[in-house]
């Protein structure tokens, strides 16, 4: 009888600790923590979180098992390197190839954009159009614009809740960026201000949708994004 009582125990037990293993493990795939940092005390963790410390401690086991955390005796839990994956190979070196990535995220990210408008936090909204305003500067001043592309879309795979996104969207890195892959010769002569502007005006289709919460037009508006980025790649732009 005590076996059944103690059960639901241990299942919101287990639920909490999986809630504790997405969170940490967004921190760490998100660059807020990097290899090498040291995870904050037990005592942090179960303040921070209001959870328990067998929640706490079955997390770091998860985490352990999953080879992004190291437990040194004495020390404390520190963030590793993670092994370089071997499962997924990106050729991103030919116009074939990126227009594979392209048609990849058109799957992806559509899905992301839509989850991120019903999830998104109003932090994850700010950081969003912080992007979105590096990116008009840096394009305003002929300066790449590559790092804050890619922080916006990896900003809305973060929003979407599911590490899944992130982890994809990490794996891609500038990759996902057309205009930085293949060779000038390959791709022709390309006006990429011109390019950089017709892609922000996109930018901010997608990022009002995702602020006024609109499932729909954010899938649409992403859509559209990536459908013309691949149109523009084909035809010589990114």
């Amino acid at each position: 009888m005590q076996e059944d009582l103690d059960a639901p125990a241990r299942k919101r037990a287990h639920n909490l600790a999986h809630d504790l293993v997405e969170k940490l493990t967004q921190s760490i795939l998100l660059g807020q923590m990097l290899p090498g940092d040291k995870l904050p005390s037990e005592n942090s963790i179960v303040q921070e979180h209001g959870v328990s410390r067998t929640v706490v401690r079955e997390a770091i086991s998860k985490l352990q098992a999953s080879g992004l955390v190291e437990t040194r005796h004495g020390i404390g839990t520190f963030v590793i390197e993670r092994a370089p994956e071997q499962g997924l190979r990106l050729n991103v070196d030919t116009a074939l190839g990126v227009r594979s990535i392209l048609e990849l995220r058109m799957g992806l990210e559509t899905q992301a954009a839509a989850l991120a408008a019903q999830r998104r936090t109003e932090q994850q909204l700010v950081q969003m159009r912080q992007a979105l305003d590096d990116y008009q500067r840096l394009l305003a001043n002929n300066d790449s614009c590559v790092e804050a592309d890619r922080r916006f879309h990896l900003l809305i795979a973060e929003a979407t809740g599911n590490v899944c996104f992130t982890e994809i969207m990490q794996h891609l890195g500038s990759a996902m960026i057309p205009r930085t892959r293949v060779n000038a010769a390959e791709r022709g002569a390309v006006d990429l201000s011109k390019l950089g502007q017709l892609a922000n005006l996109e930018h901010e289709a997608i990022f009002n949708a995702i602020k006024r919460q609109d499932p729909d037009a954010a899938r649409a508006a992403m859509w559209l994004h990536l459908s013309n980025s691949r149109d523009r790649f084909s035809a010589g732009g990114a």
